[in-house]
């Protein structure tokens, strides 16, 4: 599974989104392969236009989802504070996410840069689509 991150999500959505990020988000969804989680959902949701949020939320509906307890925020918290030992400021949010696919042993799809920082710093594993946004098995 591939625990896709909100900064994928909206390039797959936007009008003129990225055709590389349109084309590997189409791939991880036809191979469900894609996966969801509270803080995504809620980040990318919470920002999106009244008038667009039934066709996303349909789009969901059917992705599997990640859940959380207690102890995710723990270790969200834990590998927040590696992060900063190492002078990497990012937003917490983005913490949550990495540490659900930690446990969840999920590789993560972002375009976003604090995403990296974690590949090095946490064992973060990333997403990286093959030729033509093709899904890349592991």
């Amino acid at each position: 599974m591939v625990l896709v991150d909100t900064s994928a999500w909206i390039e797959f959505f936007r009008r003129d989104g990225d055709p590389a990020v349109k084309l590997a988000m189409k791939a991880l969804i036809e191979e469900l392969e894609a996966t969801l989680c509270g803080p995504v959902e809620m980040e990318f949701l919470g920002g999106a236009l009244p008038h667009e949020r039934p066709r996303i939320q349909n789009r969901f509906d059917i992705l599997p989802y990640l859940k959380n307890d207690q102890k995710i925020w723990r270790e969200a918290a834990t590998n927040y504070a590696i992060l900063r030992g190492k002078g990497i400021t990012l937003p917490w949010n983005d913490a949550i996410i990495a540490s659900l696919a930690l446990r969840n042993d999920c590789r993560t799809y972002a375009v976003d840069r604090h995403f990296k920082a974690m590949e090095k710093h946490l064992g973060l594993r990333l997403y990286k689509p093959s030729y033509n946004g093709n899904f890349q098995p592991e």
